[in-house]
């Protein structure tokens, strides 16, 4: 069988390892080809390593609640390079009038879950605490996909909304909350009101209970990352591949189905015939490969909205920072009008980031809700994440190192009726023999949904 995956992030290195795997598993003759627009593999994931610091272009980390990325590890024989979260620090802090509220010990994700720490929290009113309490006696509502902000105002009132899920989210997802689709990205929350109609005493009960087997359990934290940085996966996946099955700087421009097989054309002028085809490349670049294949389903692709963002990484010296860097990071509220959406304290959240006497912080900028800021230059764009910071932590002085890195166009948006859209996608696909869709579009955009999504596309195919 020859195979042809096109897109070489992590859901198509996904999916081309794991195909090389079924073919292994099922005495299966495959002939693997994996094609790459741009010079290097792994979509968003970069990692450098400059004078100790360890920056991170894109994604730091992934959930090991997910097991999909985490088995892959085991399966790569990388599990014993991964490394946890140093949970002294788990706090996160929300921007509120100028400075850094601890968001409350306790509170997951939505809404709290220990009454103490609530109570006493500065980050809230007595309005606002109020309100969110309501969530306890409220009945439940809903019915079909609602926007995760209505869900919030509904269940816990405008305050939860506009301090914490939205600033959480735009971390997330880089999402306005009022188009979020709550289905799509935190179906949690419905199961639970459905099941427990109160939001908190949900949460609450749901911390009684042990871990489910195959989760995160004991051994590692919520999020993990790789000792030398996330890259280490790429190049693992990519050292499982054949020999010369990938081809680097050549952009897929067209695609049709000849006797039979499918003819995959570039930009630069190449060729490819194959029996099955992945694609694993963002819907608008998808939607424009099949526009002529079938163009309602390069209608429903295009349909599905993408955010750009960008990274602006700080290292300082540690005696240049007058917090006490207590926490993961924190998160900015929309309503603060600042151009950070966050900032992680990345040498505090994961050992080695950066070397002995040095602190290293990443901030976050863009999305849906602030798109405008990254129409500007990238001397503007580090300025405004500098003086933000030095608002945030008292910082005065240079660092010592600056990053930027820019993402046009890479976070899919998950909006309200998603899933069905989705599910159209799926049965439009299915009427084009031998083509399989994968990436961070359709059901999850993190990096364990990706792996999940791009080996599910090549057991598809293999079968």
């Amino acid at each position: 069988m020859k195979l042809l995956v096109v897109g070489g992030g992590i859901a198509g290195l996904g999916a081309a390892h794991r195909a090389v795997e079924v073919a292994r598993e099922r005495g299966i003759a495959l002939e693997l080809t994996l094609v790459e627009a741009r010079e290097r593999l792994g979509g968003s994931i970069a990692s450098e390593h400059t004078d100790g610091f360890l920056v991170e272009a894109g994604p730091d980390s992934f959930l090991s609640e997910k097991p999909w990325a985490l088995a892959l590890c085991r399966r790569l024989g990388i599990e014993d390079r991964l490394v946890r979260t140093d949970d002294r620090f788990r706090k996160v802090f929300v921007w509120h009038r100028g400075r850094l509220h601890p968001l409350p010990d306790g509170f997951q994700l939505l809404a709290p879950t220990a009454l103490l720490p609530f109570a006493t929290s500065s980050l809230f009113s007595l309005t606002g605490k109020l309100r969110m309490a309501l969530d306890l006696v409220l009945p439940r509502g809903g019915g079909d996909d609602e926007s995760l902000g209505a869900f919030v105002r509904r269940r816990l009132g405008a305050e939860a909304l506009e301090r914490v899920a939205q600033p959480l989210v735009a971390g997330i997802y880089t999402a306005d909350p009022d188009d979020l689709s709550l289905t799509a990205t935190m179906p949690r929350f419905i199961e639970l009101e459905r099941t427990q109609r109160s939001i908190i005493l949900g949460l609450r009960r749901g911390l009684r209970r042990a871990p489910l087997p195959g989760t995160s359990g004991a051994r590692w934290s919520l999020f993990v990352t790789f000792a030398h940085g996330m890259e280490e996966l790429v190049t693992t996946l990519a050292g499982r591949l054949p020999a010369g099955a990938v081809v680097l700087k050549q952009r897929v421009n067209g695609m049709q189905r000849e006797a039979g097989h499918w003819r995959v054309t570039t930009a630069e002028g190449g060729a490819f015939v194959a029996d099955r085809v992945i694609v694993a490349t963002e819907a608008h670049a998808t939607a424009r490969l099949v526009r002529y294949l079938n163009p309602a389903l390069a209608t429903l692709l295009e349909e599905i909205p993408y955010a750009s963002a960008a990274t602006v990484s700080l290292g300082y010296r540690r005696a240049d920072v007058p917090h006490a860097l207590d926490g993961f990071g924190f998160v900015v509220p929309r309503t603060e009008g600042k151009a950070l959406l966050a900032g992680t304290f990345s040498s505090v959240k994961y050992p080695g980031r950066a070397p002995e006497g040095h602190v290293l912080i990443r901030g976050f900028l863009g999305g849906m809700l602030n798109a405008a800021i990254l129409t500007e230059d990238d001397e503007t764009l580090v300025t405004r994440a500098r003086d933000e910071v030095r608002a945030a932590l008292g910082v005065t002085a240079a660092p010592v190192l600056t990053r930027l890195h820019r993402w046009p166009v890479s976070m899919p948006q998950y909006r309200v009726g998603h899933l069905t859209r989705v599910e159209t996608i799926d049965r439009r696909v299915a009427t084009l023999p031998g083509l399989t869709l994968a990436g961070g579009a359709y059901r999850g955009v993190g990096i364990a949904d990706c792996v999940h999504s791009g080996e599910a596309a090549a057991e598809r195919t293999l079968s």
